[in-house]
């Protein structure tokens, strides 16, 4: 019998919902993950696309200083026939709680949690048969990171993996994090909640936010416009998942990694930042992604932002043509 969810009208507003899902707490009180669906993809409205990949589920996991609010990637998902939901990560958007430290956790298998809540809900649970559906995990940037670790401890519950712009690497290269890997978890042994500098300098926000000159509309709160504070025993975390990414992750799960043409770093604004990733080098990440598994695909994108999906509409079109062409050869069966 198929358990009763509370879902509940969602801040994008129709048709999307939201789910609550209550996870155990922590040293600074309750916590929380938060569950996205569409509501024409549940009953007699599951069927209303019937596109190539009808039966099966797709799971999006935002990045850094994010949540879900990317209404054309779902709107994708579904005219694929896809069963499309996204999960707003402990501490992020709609699961951001008074008092807590946003986005922060010192081990990304902290989110295992997160990721198992929002499985059991979509019919992928431990207790779920497996093959009655086919599951796809697509993550941007630290979600990225995130999904290529879970989907390697656990291939036989992904058919498919379809990263954009992964957090697999250090800006400065793996030479670098190296060297900054020991001084971080000292850092993190002593002082874990420790505030950084800002490397952030708001371009991002700039070349995205329709308040300051961009496309697209969404929560200044929970997407700030210089990012979350970072910490010593967040930065360790990120750093052994990229170390554990660079020994190689040996996945069987085929996966797609979708790029920008390139990357433009500068401390002053220049018009190029609307048309590149101004987060991460790419051509690092690219060779990162090599790391990932024995079926690794790189689509770069001309002109596409470091969140592919909110580029440019030609740019953003050209990615979604890269999964459905990519889907062809590799999606479930």
């Amino acid at each position: 019998m198929a358990k009763h969810h509370d879902w509940q009208p969602d801040v994008l507003g129709a048709p999307y919902q939201q789910l609550t899902l209550p996870l155990a707490a922590d040293d600074e009180g309750d916590v929380v993950a938060t569950l996205v669906r569409r509501a024409d993809q549940v009953g007699a409205l599951a069927d209303l696309h019937r596109g190539p990949l009808r039966g099966t589920d797709v799971l999006y996991v935002h990045g850094w200083s994010d949540y879900f609010f990317q209404k054309p990637l779902a709107a994708y998902w579904r005219e694929q026939g896809a069963r499309f939901f996204a999960l707003d990560l402990r501490k992020y958007g709609r699961s951001l709680r008074p008092g807590q430290t946003p986005g922060y956790v010192n081990d990304l298998a902290t989110y295992d949690e997160d990721i198992e809540a929002a499985l059991d809900v979509m019919g992928h649970g431990l207790a779920d048969p497996l093959g009655e559906r086919s599951l796809i995990l697509m993550g941007h940037s630290t979600g990225g990171l995130t999904l290529s670790l879970w989907t390697a401890r656990h291939p036989e519950r992904v058919a498919a993996l379809v990263l954009n712009s992964p957090w697999l690497e250090f800006q400065a290269r793996a030479l670098a994090r190296t060297a900054i890997m020991p001084i971080e978890r000292a850092r993190a042994s002593l002082d874990p909640l420790g505030v950084q500098p800002k490397v952030d300098l708001g371009y991002y926000t700039r070349s995205v936010s329709a308040a300051l000159g961009g496309e697209w509309e969404y929560d200044l709160a929970w997407r700030p416009a210089r990012g979350f504070d970072t910490h010593p025993g967040w930065m360790a975390a990120i750093f052994a998942g990229q170390a554990r990414v660079a020994a190689g992750l040996a996945m069987p799960t085929p996966a797609l990694t979708l790029l920008s043409a390139r990357s433009t770093m500068s401390a002053t604004w220049s018009p190029a930042m609307t048309r590149s990733d101004i987060v991460l080098d790419v051509e690092d990440t690219a060779r990162a992604a090599l790391h990932l598994g024995s079926t690794v695909t790189v689509a770069r994108i001309d002109g596409a932002l470091h969140d592919v999906i909110l580029s440019a509409p030609r740019p953003r079109q050209e990615a979604f043509a890269a999964i459905t062409r990519w889907m062809a050869g590799y999606a479930p069966g």
